[in-house]
C-alpha cells in the first residue's frame, strides 16, 4: 500500500517509484524513467494518465488525487492509503473528536480573523490562504452561520447520535469537515472539535496539501481547489 500524502509534486520517496513503475506499465513516458523524484516529467505522464481516465481541465493536472490514484493502482497491482496526513499535524483517533461549539462567531469578517490565524499555524502565506478558506466558508456555511454548521441531509448524515445531537458522520464546523477527516488532518495544538473554527480551517489546509497538492505557501490554493477560488463556481472538495 502507498500513501496519497507520499505522492505530491516535489517529493523523494519510494511511493513515487511505485507510481512511476505503474505509469510507465499503462503507456506514459518518464524520459528519466523510476527515478522516485516526482517532478515535472512524473507530473506530465500523470496528466496523461488523468486524460485516459476521462478527466479534463483542471482535473487532469498532473497532481494525483484519491479517486484518479486508487484506479491506477487497480489497473496495476497497488492500493493506496487517501487518509495519512502528514507527519506532525496532530492526528487525532475519530472517539478524540469532540462536538461541543464555541460559537466563534460568523460573518466574513470573523472569517478572515480566524482564517490569518489558521495560516499563522499551517505556515501558509495569507494573501493565499485567507481569501481561499474564507471563500470556502462562504460556501460552505454561509460564513458559519449557525444554521449551516452542521449537515443532516448529506450522505454523510449516518452514525450514532454524538454529543451535539447529530450523527456522527455528519459535515461540521465553517469549511463542513466530517469528523473522519478533521481527526486524520487536525492541527496539533488546536482544538479537538470542528465547531472551532480556527481548527476547522486547519484540518482544510492539511487536508488540501495532502489531497489536491495544495502547496506549502498555498500559492496555488485557489487553482488546485475549486470551492476555494471565487472566480469558478462551487464545487464540493
Amino acid at each position: 500500500m502507498l500513501m496519497l500524502a507520499n505522492v505530491r509534486f516535489g517529493s523523494s520517496h519510494d511511493d513515487v517509484r511505485t507510481v512511476q513503475r505503474a505509469l510507465i506499465a499503462r503507456g506514459h513516458v518518464i524520459p528519466d524513467g523510476v527515478t522516485g523524484f516526482f517532478g515535472e516529467q512524473t507530473k506530465a505522464a500523470y496528466a496523461a494518465e488523468q486524460r485516459g481516465q476521462g478527466y479534463t481541465g483542471n482535473d487532469a493536472d498532473g497532481i494525483p488525487g484519491c479517486r484518479s490514484l486508487t484506479e491506477l493502482g487497480r489497473q496495476c497491482g497497488f492500493t493506496v492509503d487517501c487518509t495519512t496526513a502528514s507527519a506532525g499535524s496532530g492526528s487525532l483517533s475519530v472517539a478524540q473528536v469532540t462536538y461541543n461549539d464555541p460559537d466563534d462567531g460568523s460573518g466574513k469578517a470573523a472569517m478572515e480573523g480566524h482564517a490569518m490565524k489558521a495560516c499563522q499555524l499551517t505556515g501558509m502565506e495569507p494573501q493565499f490562504g485567507v481569501p481561499a478558506l474564507v471563500t470556502i466558508t462562504q460556501r460552505e456555511s454561509a460564513y458559519n452561520d449557525r444554521r449551516w454548521r452542521v449537515n443532516t441531509t448529506d450522505v454523510n448524515a449516518h452514525g450514532s447520535v454524538m454529543a451535539d445531537g447529530h450523527p456522527q458522520n455528519c459535515s461540521r464546523g465553517a469549511t463542513q469537515c466530517i469528523p473522519s477527516t478533521f481527526a486524520v488532518y487536525h492541527q496539533s495544538g488546536t482544538a479537538t472539535t470542528p465547531y472551532d473554527v480556527v481548527a476547522d480551517m486547519c484540518a482544510t489546509v492539511n487536508y488540501v496539501r495532502a489531497r489536491y497538492g495544495v502547496n506549502q505557501s498555498g500559492s496555488n490554493f485557489a487553482s488546485r481547489v475549486q470551492q476555494a477560488d471565487p472566480s469558478r463556481p462551487p464545487r464540493g472538495y
